[in-house]
């Protein structure tokens, strides 16, 4: 498969396929949107937002979430706000989630099925990291996004001037619900 986009990529590039693309780096309707990896999302989401390229930071993980106040995610809404300008962050999970109802317990088989080791598992726990919550998923999506939505608003690096907001899309329709 890979090799296969490899093969596309150089089609891509010597007809100049990128030039409809071009942009700059900074988000012109200084823009964050926080949501899920979700393969139903990724051109769903910016044509239910009207949102075309270059108008927004998109920043995409399982569920959406803030699960601690140093993860990637906070890191890079803190970059795209005092690098790239940012105002307004829009929290946005997706109705039918899979990380809804996921937990470590699921994926602890699965890895040893695929070869991994409790030792290993143990050596992980072992340095800090509590699988069981950093595999945690949320069973709640209205109060997943509050809590996202929440962790954002009082991060100790976040300006109080920027809006943050929560909403959760129809992963079908595109039908956008604020959560309050």
């Amino acid at each position: 498969m890979i090799d296969d986009i490899i093969q596309f990529n150089q089609s891509f590039v010597a007809q100049k396929g990128y030039e409809k693309y071009l942009t700059d780096k900074y988000p012109a309707k200084k823009l964050a949107v926080l949501t899920c990896m979700d393969t139903r999302l990724t051109e769903l989401l910016p044509a239910a937002l009207g949102l075309k390229n270059g108008d927004a930071k998109i920043i995409k993980n399982a569920g959406g979430l803030i699960i601690s106040p140093f993860d990637s995610a906070m890191r890079s809404l803190i970059v795209a706000i005092y690098e790239l300008g940012v105002q307004e962050i829009m929290v946005v999970a997706h109705s039918n989630c899979g990380a809804c109802h996921m937990s470590f317990g699921h994926f602890h088989h699965a890895m040893k099925e695929r070869g991994i080791k409790d030792e290993t598992l143990d050596t992980v726990s072992g340095c800090g990291i509590d699988l069981n919550q950093w595999l945690e998923g949320f069973h709640d999506t209205p109060a997943s996004v509050r809590k996202t939505v929440q962790a954002i608003k009082t991060h100790p690096l976040i300006p109080k001037d920027v809006i943050v907001r929560g909403f959760i899309i129809d992963s079908g329709t595109g039908a956008l619900e604020e959560i309050c």
